[in-house]
């Protein structure tokens, strides 16, 4: 199974130097079509988003999640940005519907 990173340049840069395949794009809009077209291809185990663009179209991501449990789906910060806290149980209820 392959690895995917999808996100700014400099991230998916990164990515490609250890070793995953990458897709480069300069808005949320664009992440969210390439995320939507990657969850159909049987090879792919993971996607990396870039947090962000991702931050901006979450919602939208929670729903591919939760409609298509493989590949996963999992953003990261981006270079330079702050880490910010993350609620998993906010995420979790999102995602079920809860």
């Amino acid at each position: 199974m392959r690895v995917v990173a999808v996100g700014s340049r400099p991230f998916v840069a990164g990515f490609r130097l250890a070793g995953a395949s990458g897709i480069e794009v300069d808005s949320p809009e664009s992440l969210l079509r390439e995320t939507r077209r990657l969850v159909k291809s049987r090879d792919i185990g993971l996607i990396l988003l870039d947090e962000t663009l991702s931050i901006k179209v979450r919602q939208e991501i929670s729903r591919i999640r939760a409609e298509h449990p493989t590949p996963i789906i999992y953003e990261v910060p981006g270079p330079g940005s702050r880490l910010e806290p993350v609620n998993y149980r906010d995420i979790l209820r999102q995602i079920l519907g809860v």
